[in-house]
């Protein structure tokens, strides 16, 4: 195991919609994180050598049948825990307090007034607001434990043992509602459980490479590299720690954004030295795809079509046993792949899920611990240019995904001019760098609509901009309305075969960012 997880901190996953963003509020003080499902042994908990513990909230009741299996064990363990909600009643239950459904749960805002003075509250204030989401509540609190806080219900909002070794919140101090949550966490992290800030973009580097040395030694790599954030970080990541022992591939299989696989491959080699080509494969993946309008088929066929086109352009290149990949840690999580059984496919990625199993590849995933905006934060420490880490990011099937049913030559034409008028006009309004990310899709769906007086009947746009730092969860960007008929009448104008345009304003959840 790597020296900067050793020393982190586990997060039990209990189902809590916040799951993700503890671990993001734990990253963000320099501290590894990681996620684990709520049946993970005590056993395969301690071989990750964690600093400390935290138990997510979660729907279910302690006392419920239906309560999310869980090892005990790791609640007797010699290591500092922190119980949110679900987490909390998880504690209070072991120890001898007593969880009880009152009928008087607490959603959203509240007060609480801290009662007592130490490590955990240490820097906050005696009164503050918090945000609250659960039914249960402690009625009994175990012995030897105290009252850290009580909401203004008088409802105990936060307790602990004696020694402040087991600590736990009715309210989520993950969230940017609870005024001084991030102050909370920071004092478990470094007052309780002494963390250390090591998890650094300077310290990730210097591991990986060492990595990347250590386990390539003089074999070779093929990187693949789309043109997003992800692969461009991870290929040039690569390319500084083998160089010459290192190719990196760009494939184009027709799904790209308009003109995209020229400018990205021309930017690597010109602008960063890098060893790379590009292939036109779009034939192939056409071919593949064509008739396909099942998005999970189309991920999995791209998947497998990218390994073999891999396949077989290692062999015609040279000797590589390995195949270097992008892969983000929200990949991992939202295609399910994980150490346990809790996670849910959300999606497959073509670069996780979709892969086929008879590979002839190693695969080097560099980032696969990372979140998108730990990655940029990487590419600034390897001084890649700002336009190639602060691209909007773009799924590896491409336009595949944006394409809602059959994919066809024609239809990628229609979406490549929309997409390419869209993202136009957001960089000469300055609202691209306002945006995560943002793009256009092709609906299934043709429209009546009136044209230099004449009936016509043609596709439909939607547009997609949203806001997000990790992508895990996103909100719809407010648009200018100005700025949306601009580029609505643009679209319409010129691009043949669109006669209308529409704006979506779904949040993550409960969408996803890409609509397929």
């Amino acid at each position: 195991m790597s020296s900067l997880k050793r020393n982190g901190v586990v997060i039990l996953d209990f189902g809590s919609q916040y799951t993700q963003l503890i671990a993001r509020r734990i990253r963000e003080n320099n501290v590894y994180s990681e996620i684990l499902p709520s049946n993970t042994s005590v056993e395969s908990l301690l071989l990750k050598q964690p600093k400390a513990i935290i138990l997510s909230g979660g729907p279910a009741s302690v006392f419920s049948n239906k309560a999310p299996r869980f090892d005990k064990n790791i609640l007797d363990i010699d290591i500092p825990i922190l119980g949110i909600c679900y987490g909390l009643h998880l504690l209070v239950h072991h120890h001898g307090g007593l969880v009880e459904s009152t009928g008087k749960g607490e959603y959203g805002f509240a007060k609480i007034d801290l009662k007592i003075n130490n490590d955990i509250t240490k820097a906050m204030s005696s009164t503050s607001n918090v945000w609250m989401s659960h039914m249960d509540q402690v009625t009994k609190v175990p012995n030897n434990w105290k009252i850290i806080a009580l909401s203004s219900n008088n409802i105990i909002a936060a307790l602990g043992n004696d020694n402040m070794t087991r600590v736990a919140t009715q309210f989520h101090p993950e969230v940017s509602h609870t005024d001084e949550g991030g102050q909370l966490l920071r004092n478990f992290l470094f007052e309780i459980a002494k963390c250390k800030r090591n998890w650094t973009p300077e310290n990730f580097i210097e591991t990986q490479i060492k990595y990347l040395k250590d386990q390539i030694g003089k074999d070779k790599i093929i990187v693949g590299v789309s043109g997003g954030v992800d692969s461009t970080v991870v290929a040039y990541l690569i390319h500084k720690a083998l160089d010459g022992n290192c190719f990196s591939v760009l494939i184009d299989h027709g799904l790209m954004r308009k003109d995209e696989a020229i400018k990205c491959v021309t930017s690597l080699k010109d602008g960063l030295g890098m060893n790379i080509e590009l292939y036109d494969e779009s034939e192939i993946f056409l071919s593949k795809l064509r008739g396909v309008i099942d998005p999970e088929k189309k991920r999995k066929i791209i998947g497998s079509q990218f390994i073999h086109s891999f396949d077989r352009i290692a062999k015609e290149s040279g000797d590589y046993k390995y195949l270097g990949q992008g892969t983000l840690y929200p990949d991992i999580i939202e295609s399910g792949v994980n150490d346990g059984t809790s996670a849910h496919v959300i999606k497959s990625h073509h670069n996780v899920g979709g892969l086929p199993d008879d590979m002839n590849f190693r695969l080097i995933e560099p980032l696969k611990d990372l979140f998108k905006d730990e990655v940029r934060k990487i590419g600034h420490e390897l001084k890649i240019p700002n336009e190639l880490i602060y691209r909007h990011p773009f799924p590896g099937p491409g336009l595949g995904v944006r394409i809602i049913g059959e994919i066809t030559k024609e239809r990628i034409a229609i979406l490549q001019e929309a997409d390419e008028i869209f993202i136009n006009i957001l960089r000469q309004e300055n609202e691209y760098d306002n945006i995560w990310q943002a793009f256009a899709v092709l609906i299934p769906v043709k429209t009546v609509g009136v044209m230099g007086d004449q009936r016509t009947y043609e596709n439909l746009i939607s547009l997609r901009a949203v806001t997000s730092v990790d992508g895990m969860t996103a909100d719809w960007y407010r648009m200018p309305s100005e700025i949306l008929s601009k580029i609505s009448n643009m679209i319409v104008n010129t691009v043949k075969g669109v006669n209308r345009v529409v704006y979506d304003i779904t949040s993550k959840p409960p969408g996803t960012i890409e609509w397929e």
